[in-house]
């Protein structure tokens, strides 16, 4: 299995988890764990997904995710693989 991590940070909204699930939906790509908080009115969410059976190239995916954040939702998406998510965060 393949996993990836996504972030999203943002204003608080309607619609920012749904807008995120429907993209991963029609990408084939299965959401594993999520969580959310809001925090004086700012989201924060992060997403264990499964890019196993993705029909496109990773890059693609990020910057796609990315694009969606800003130009539809109005928060900050970002994607990375979990191998590089997680040589980031070790202490």
């Amino acid at each position: 299995m393949k996993r990836a991590i996504v972030t999203v940070v943002g204003k608080d909204t309607v619609g920012i988890i749904a807008g995120v699930c429907t993209y991963l939906a029609d990408n084939h790509i299965n959401i594993l764990d999520i969580s959310q908080t809001i925090v004086q009115g700012y989201f924060n969410m992060m997403m264990i997904i499964d890019v196993t059976d993705l029909g496109k190239p990773f890059g693609t995916l990020a910057d796609e995710l990315a694009a969606l954040g800003e130009e539809k939702i109005g928060v900050q998406i970002k994607c990375q693989k979990e191998e590089i998510f997680d040589l980031m965060h070790r202490i």
